[in-house]
């Protein structure tokens, strides 16, 4: 989404998008008219309007006008910033909130041994996070849900990473959030990160985990192993 199209959704189109995912704009098109969302809204016809037209712009529904009326579709990017809506009235209301994120163990390219055994990043980690993680990092492929949950993370407590710069580079911020991993055989670790460039969409279908122990080896994992990530959490 650019950021015109983000400025332009404010808690008044958050308000109409839960109501259409409400109605079952999640689970394919529904049929409503303007007058059915004012309604619904209790605002005017144009107001209705506007929030869709606003909501459209977003590329967070899909519509197809017909005579009587409208159908509409939530998107899968109106379906994440419902997931970070969600998320964010757990934290509100429940003391742990975490988000649970499934994936399956894959070979990474090897840059992630590289970028974390850059002292600049290794202070950092040590200082903000309480170890130096083993220099490698856990690649996950995750599931087509998970990948629609993840944009909830943005609503816990992140540990910042700040870039920096040597006399040859300079290296990006990044940010990290404590994670428990278990395995599909019930085997768990509690003292891992995920680890992300900030500011980025890039592969959100990856997820990068770190620990102070080789994972692979700790929780006997091997390529195509299926895990669970819940990031948020420490029990």
């Amino acid at each position: 989404m650019s950021v015109t199209s983000e400025s332009a959704v404010g808690p008044d189109e958050l308000a109409a998008l839960k109501l259409l995912a409400l109605e079952g704009g999640l689970e394919g098109d529904v049929k409503l008219s303007c007058s059915q969302l004012a309604d619904r809204l209790e605002a005017s016809n144009q107001t209705a309007s506007r929030r869709l037209q606003r909501l459209e712009g977003a590329s967070l529904i899909e519509r197809d006008t017909v005579s009587d009326g409208q159908w509409v579709t939530v998107t899968e990017d109106g379906e994440r910033v419902l997931h970070a809506e969600y998320e964010d009235y757990r934290r509100v209301f429940e003391t742990n909130s975490t988000v649970e994120l499934e994936g399956t163990v894959t070979s990474g390219m090897g840059e992630g041994r590289h970028y974390i055994s850059l002292p600049g990043y290794k202070r950092q980690f040590a200082d903000r996070l309480g170890y130096e993680p083993f220099p490698g990092t856990l690649n996950l492929d995750l599931r087509e849900d998970s990948v629609r949950r993840r944009s909830a993370i943005s609503s816990l407590e992140p540990v910042s990473i700040d870039g920096w710069e040597d006399d040859e580079r300079t290296y990006g911020p990044a940010v990290c959030y404590p994670a428990t991993i278990e395995t599909s055989e019930g085997e768990s670790y509690e003292s891992a990160h995920t680890i992300a460039p900030d500011r980025t969409h890039h592969d959100e279908d990856q997820l990068e985990v770190i620990a102070p122990d080789k994972l692979r080896e700790d929780l006997d994992l091997e390529d195509g192993d299926f895990v669970t990530v819940r990031v948020g959490d420490r029990r």
